[in-house]
């Protein structure tokens, strides 16, 4: 009898035992039932139920490892019923979970409620292995967009900062023409839904083209609005390529780029009705977790979001001096 939770609730009343949440941890680590070091890869380690810790049958540093140990757990004091509670909230709001939030349901500082969240947004990256589109009934559509916040939004001091065009810390090469705004470049592949985005440096051709060479496969149809960094496509990798003058219309036939633009107010609704301030040194990891959820929304259920984000935890760490950027300020010392 399955009885892993399928609600929220039954999340929470299931991990509150923590034997539950190593087995089911241990479930979608190691599915073949063989426990291996994270690290030295030896198998067969011996788990000692008293301190739910494994025994690794080599003598090495570390030889004792728990389940967080190779995850983005490692070196968490935050008990695993908080963290997988965490991230069921993360994997199946669909605007998003503040970090405020967190600290009021979970029972955590908001700072560390902060570096929690970052570090599941971490696990929910994913890297393409094959390229989207292909024929004309697969075609992709390609769009850039700005996220930033509003000159009349913003702090009087940080407005003239911006107006100056003083650089901010951390903020080089996200020069665009619009000094408080960061682009971001999409992809949608229209039979699928699958959604590719990321933070680019600028608009230039040369920029987007080759996002659309290292994502979109040969002979593919690729259907974007008239910005002058796409023209030459139909050049490349022998594209097809079409266009919607959004001028005079936002649908051409087949061709439009409705699709990604959805995905931008998915995005955009999250970033200024639940996160509200984020810089662009992060905003990769907000579109990655934007990203995640599109993706996994049809076919699937909140469990089934929950346990693929569970199988995507290990061999990804964050530190909190990588993400606050002190390990840059030590590295230049």
């Amino acid at each position: 009898m399955n009885t892993e939770p399928k609600t929220l609730q039954q999340a929470t009343v299931y991990f509150a035992n923590p034997d539950n949440c190593i087995a089911f941890l241990v479930a979608r680590r190691w599915p073949d039932g063989v426990v291996r070091c994270p690290l030295c890869g030896s198998e067969g380690a011996k788990y000692m139920p008293t301190r739910r810790v494994w025994q690794c049958k080599k003598r090495h540093p570390g030889s004792q490892f728990s389940i967080k140990v190779g995850t983005i757990f490692e070196d968490s004091a935050v008990s695993l019923d908080k963290w997988l509670m965490a991230m069921w909230m993360v994997a199946n709001c669909r605007n998003g979970v503040s970090s405020h939030e967190i600290k009021r349901t979970v029972g955590v500082t908001q700072k560390s409620a902060w570096h929690m969240l970052h570090r599941i947004r971490l696990a929910m990256k994913n890297e393409p292995q094959n390229t989207m589109g292909s024929h004309w009934g697969n075609p992709v559509e390609v769009d850039e967009s700005f996220v930033g916040g509003k000159m009349k939004n913003m702090h009087r001091k940080r407005a003239m900062t911006i107006r100056a065009n003083v650089p901010v810390d951390r903020m080089d090469g996200y020069e665009t023409t619009l000094n408080n705004k960061t682009a971001v470049m999409g992809m949608l592949n229209r039979q699928t839904r699958e959604v590719r985005a990321k933070v680019i440096p600028n608009i230039k051709r040369e920029t987007l083209q080759t996002e659309i060479l290292n994502n979109v496969g040969f002979n593919a149809h690729v259907f974007t609005d008239q910005h002058v960094g796409y023209d030459g496509l139909d050049k490349l990798k022998n594209f097809t390529h079409r266009t919607v003058n959004h001028m005079t219309e936002y649908v051409n036939g087949r061709v439009h780029t409705n699709g990604i633009e959805n995905f931008w107010s998915l995005l955009k609704r999250s970033l200024a009705g639940t996160y509200v301030a984020v810089e662009p040194f992060h905003l990769d990891a907000y579109v990655d977790e934007q990203v995640f959820r599109f993706n996994n929304r049809l076919k699937t259920d909140d469990a089934g979001r929950f346990t693929k984000l569970v199988d995507q935890i290990v061999g990804k760490r964050l530190t909190y001096a990588e993400l606050t950027g002190k390990e840059l300020q030590k590295q230049a010392c």
